[in-house]
């Protein structure tokens, strides 16, 4: 029996394949509950899903947000290209190997 080394994310239980996609993972949660809470505190009475799915969309994109924080506004409406992995995290499914 092969032993598989995996990363798991205490946030949310999601398990990778290596340590640096669960780290970019992780920070990507942290950013996203930090943006929903800035969004709480600032909307009051806003629905806590609402907030929370708008928290993961700026995390997931922050990239393109910082580019347009800095006089490009353009990149957040052009249309993302889904990889293979997307939003370059592996997460790894349960049994793969059967």
């Amino acid at each position: 029996m092969a032993v598989v080394a995996v990363w798991k994310c205490d946030r949310d239980g999601t398990m990778f394949d290596n340590k640096k996609d669960a780290e970019e993972y992780d920070k990507m949660l942290e950013l996203a509950a930090n943006i929903t809470s800035l969004i709480e505190a600032q909307i009051p009475g806003i629905d806590e899903s609402h907030s929370e799915t708008i928290g993961l969309i700026l995390a997931k994109r922050r990239d393109k947000l910082a580019i347009a924080c800095k006089g490009k506004p353009e990149v957040l409406l052009q249309e993302e290209k889904k990889e293979a992995s997307d939003d370059n995290v592996t997460p790894l499914t349960a049994n793969s190997s059967k």
